[in-house]
């Protein structure tokens, strides 16, 4: 996982990688997270995955390519998965309480982007909340945030 981390922050962002591993680990881990949310359905829609797309850009700052290359890798990164503590170790080592109560808002945004909330989509965001030490009034705003926003989208398209 490194390896490929190493080589996109170097290829993309011109950062000194021995500098950027930790943190670069962590948003792939994130990024991960955002795409298991995406395939708890079994089914990822376009929106889903442009509202992974949206999210990883204005999170992390990134242009679309370097979007795109950092989704992959944590695509590849998720498919070797076995569990998702490996992602949430390498977040909380990482985030900020303030950094991981946002990437719990970003796993209610996409499971809400396709309109519809299964149940699965939220028991994942439930047990990462609870993996990510996000306290309970904490995920319930995020979730309440989310659901406001969905509901005005709807009511209001553009």
């Amino acid at each position: 996982m490194l390896n490929r981390i190493r080589r996109f922050f170097d290829t993309h962002l011109g950062t000194d990688p021995t500098d950027q591993d930790p943190a670069a680990a962590a948003r792939c881990a994130a990024a991960a997270l955002l795409l298991e949310m995406a395939h708890m359905d079994d089914a990822m829609t376009a929106v889903e995955q442009a509202a992974i797309v949206a999210a990883v850009r204005e999170r992390f700052g990134l242009s679309p390519e370097q979007a795109e290359e950092l989704i992959a890798c944590a695509q590849e990164e998720r498919q070797q998965a076995t569990d998702d503590h490996q992602f949430t170790s390498l977040i909380n080592g990482q985030f900020d309480p303030r950094q991981r109560a946002a990437l719990v808002e970003l796993l209610w945004q996409v499971a809400y982007a396709d309109q519809v909330l299964c149940k699965h989509e939220e028991y994942l965001v439930r047990k990462v909340a609870n993996l990510l030490h996000v306290p309970h009034q904490t995920f319930i705003a995020a979730k309440h945030r989310v659901m406001g926003e969905t509901v005005g989208a709807v009511q209001n398209p553009v």
